[in-house]
């Protein structure tokens, strides 16, 4: 499960660093319905990748909301997905939940639209969290993004934008407006492994002009 060396690694194997398993690549390693990730994104724990699902925390069939996660993230150790099982109603005098503990308090129940629901949380493309970080619920990261560690996210966070803190907030841009579009625009991400592979160096050393004409 190597895959072709000259086509990169294969995406399906889930431990693609031998001698190295805390680094899995993610999608092998999922086992809920209503979590997705993309090729390539790789999860990095000491205690096994196959842990990852664990900090994906009142993620309810029920609700129905999904985790997206994008090709070629990089997420570390006890990053935590914070989803919308967690919500409390607000609209009244308290927010404490009578209605799960019954014996007549279940009267209290509230119709599925009165709880806050915040929608999916998707995560784009070629994103690197960093350890420890919260994403909470609704969330949408754009591609490019860096999320510094132990930052809390609750707003939504532009593509190729580095943010940190709690609550997280804009570090700064990655690169300059121009550059942020057109990078999108190309979704080398979305290329083929062979022509990925053929053009790393215009990945990985910024030669946008190279990438413009691929």
């Amino acid at each position: 499960m190597r895959g072709n060396p000259m086509n990169g690694p294969n995406p399906n194997n889930p431990s693609p660093m031998e001698g190295f398993p805390q680094v899995g690549f993610l999608k092998n390693f999922i086992t809920s319905a209503n979590i997705e990730v993309g090729d390539y994104t790789y999860y990095d724990d000491p205690d096994g990748p196959e842990n990852f699902e664990k900090n994906v925390l009142y993620h309810f069939d029920f609700i129905g909301d999904r985790l997206i996660i994008g090709k070629f993230c990089a997420i570390a150790k006890d990053v935590t997905f914070i989803m919308n099982g967690a919500n409390h109603q607000t609209s009244g005098f308290s927010t404490y939940p009578f209605f799960i503990f019954g014996n007549g308090w279940e009267k209290s129940a509230p119709k599925s639209n009165d709880l806050p629901f915040k929608g999916n949380t998707e995560i784009g493309h070629d994103v690197w969290i960093g350890y420890n970080a919260t994403i909470m619920p609704g969330i949408k990261i754009g591609s490019g993004a860096i999320i510094a560690s132990k930052s809390v996210v609750t707003c939504d966070v532009p593509a190729y934008s580095v943010v940190g803190g709690n609550p997280a907030k804009v570090i700064k841009n990655r690169f300059d407006d121009k550059t942020i579009n057109t990078l999108l625009n190309i979704a080398w991400w979305d290329w083929s492994n062979e022509k990925i592979t053929a053009h790393l160096g215009a990945i990985t050393q910024n030669d946008l002009d190279l990438l413009s004409k691929l």
